[in-house]
């Protein structure tokens, strides 16, 4: 790397730490607490409720389009979730935050949660209708709500960039990276053909992305725990000093590896909300798309989503790791996860997290176009400019596979922060709608009805297009 480029990279990694070492990990916990307080923690009390919501049909619209279910738009948003940041992410935090960072990957998941479930109950009362049935999401909130659409087009923008495009990149970074590890593959081969099979998809529409990740996610993310619970079965009698290692190098009381308390914090509380997302607009954009009789039913299915992905998944990735040798190894990233496997059950492990990271990854690619592509038929309904964009979209993915790992990533953390903070500061202006639809959704349940909801239970509705007709 001349100097250009070294001097890009260290501004791009001076710009990166102040928006999380001083704004956005501030911003992320004091309101996660707000909403948990404000919720009454219902991240926790609402559990057994996400579960079954799992379940809830799509219903039909009085123009007859029938939407996306429950379920399909929580695979949607799980497939941009579960992705490299939960087999390579973790890897990085531990390696440079040391186990310490799987704590508050915790953390913020918990408190998290709350965020999510403002978030995605929003984009369900503001969302619109669409050829598809339904669209939404936090450009869409910040516009209905907020009345600003300047707002909305800034975080239409930022997403499109970051989801679209960077975000991309870095799934196929990850994935590239680990297919040359195990098979010696080709880096721009393996772009080229991840291309062909991301634009068979993307050129189908959001029906078609759904019936894609409703299949992998379930697969891929079950054969994934099994395996993990397989390993900690296998060394269980050393689960306990892992477990107790990670709480104590949390708070800086037994080095380790790694950072400091510090780099834990910093690492773990980054690398978690680049995989479960909760906070940062991302996921509100697949819960608009499901067709259901309250917006609150979307909330805390999306709420189950960051459980699913940080305290199961990521804490998989994380204890395979740990209960290694690995981790002290000078291995990183995806390298390293595959390193650990390899140790609990053998070569063949590289071979497994190879296909489970094509596969965790693809689905986070097309989860991520559609993120890009609803906030572009946000700012302009045109056909043209979204052939433009799934282009783009496409040229990204093989450059991601050759590109430089540490460049990727940072490009990925700035603007995964921006995008956060500009959601942040709307969900912040707007939660107390989605408080009044909770207190409508606990009554109905409370009287034993399936909870539906009208915007007459709002003191402003002026923004609510979709609830008339319950």
């Amino acid at each position: 790397m001349g100097n250009g480029g070294r001097n890009l990279l260290d501004f791009l990694n001076g710009l990166n730490d102040i928006i999380w070492s001083y704004i956005l990990i501030a911003v992320l916990l004091i309101l996660g607490l707000l909403f948990s307080f404000k919720t009454k923690f219902i991240q926790f009390r609402y559990f057994g409720e996400m579960i079954r919501l799992l379940t809830d049909k799509a219903m039909v619209s009085s123009d007859g389009k029938k939407g996306l279910s429950s379920f399909q738009a929580f695979c949607i948003s799980a497939a941009s979730r579960v992705g490299t940041g939960n087999l390579a992410g973790v890897a990085t935090a531990i390696t440079l935050g040391g186990p310490g960072a799987v704590f508050w990957m915790w953390l913020i998941a918990f408190i998290g949660g709350a965020s999510s479930f403002i978030e995605s109950t929003l984009a369900q009362i503001y969302k619109v209708k669409d050829r598809d049935g339904f669209r939404g999401g936090p450009a869409y909130y910040m516009l209905k709500g907020l009345k600003s659409r300047w707002m909305g087009i800034t975080f239409a923008i930022t997403i499109t960039l970051s989801f679209g495009l960077i975000f991309n990149s870095v799934q196929s970074n990850t994935i590239a990276m680990a297919l040359e590890n195990s098979f010696g593959l080709n880096t721009l081969t393996v772009g080229i053909i991840l291309a062909v099979l991301t634009a068979i998809v993307i050129f189908g529409g959001v029906k078609r992305i759904a019936h894609v990740v409703q299949i992998i996610v379930p697969i891929m993310a079950v054969a994934y725990l099994i395996l993990a619970l397989v390993v900690m079965v296998t060394n269980i009698t050393e689960l306990p000093s892992v477990i107790a290692m990670i709480f104590k190098n949390a708070f800086g009381l037994e080095q380790a590896f790694g950072g400091g308390m510090g780099a834990a914090v910093l690492f773990g509380i980054k690398r978690g909300l680049f995989s479960n997302e909760a906070g940062m607009g991302s996921a509100p954009n697949a819960a608009a798309t499901a067709a259901v009789t309250h917006p609150v039913k979307q909330g805390l299915i999306q709420t189950l989503g960051v459980f699913l992905d940080t305290i199961l998944i990521c804490s998989a990735t994380a204890f395979i790791i740990l209960l290694s040798d690995a981790a002290s190894s000078g291995a990183e990233g995806i390298n390293l996860t595959q390193m650990a496997l390899s140790e609990h059950i053998g070569s063949w492990a590289g071979t497994f997290v190879s296909i489970a990271i094509f596969l965790f990854a693809f689905s986070s690619i097309i989860g991520n176009y559609y993120y890009g592509e609803t906030n572009i038929e946000f700012i302009r309904d045109n056909k043209t400019i979204l052939y433009v964009y799934r282009v783009a979209v496409i040229a990204m993915v093989i450059f991601g596979a050759v590109a430089n790992l540490g460049v990727v990533w940072t490009l990925a953390d700035i603007f995964m922060g921006v995008m956060a903070l500009i959601n942040l500061v709307a969900i912040f202006l707007l939660y107390k709608v989605v408080l009044v639809a909770l207190k409508d959704y606990k009554e109905q349940r409370k009287q034993g009805k399936d909870p539906v909801f009208s915007r007459d239970v709002l003191e402003d509705a002026s923004g609510v297009e979709c609830w008339d007709e319950q």
